[in-house]
């Protein structure tokens, strides 16, 4: 079986270990293992995100909305720098990579 070894803990927290132990009429380090045990075979609580159906009343609503947004995105005139007089970023970087 393996050992497990743990530096530095917390003076309180051993306190604590040792009286739980006490109370369960068992050794410190069965009742190490017990609480290792127990918080390993909890159950996992599902990812809540920030923005989900769960969260957001309006987020189906949104949902339906990108196709129309990306459209209008994609219908936007892409501008070039140098209709403006400004250099390629290409030739920024290029300059800047020869210093």
């Amino acid at each position: 079986m393996a050992a497990l070894n743990i530096d530095n803990l917390p003076d309180e927290l051993l306190t604590q270990i040792e009286q739980l132990a006490t109370e369960n009429n068992c050794s410190v380090k069965e009742q190490a293992i017990a609480l290792l045990k127990q918080s390993l075979n909890k159950p996992k609580e599902k990812l809540k995100f920030l923005i989900s159906p769960e969260t957001d009343p309006t987020w189906e609503e949104r949902r339906k909305a990108v196709p129309q947004l990306q459209a209008e995105i994609d219908r936007h005139r892409r501008v070039n720098p140098a209709d403006f007089g400004l250099p390629d970023s290409t030739e920024l970087i290029r300059e800047d990579r020869e210093r």
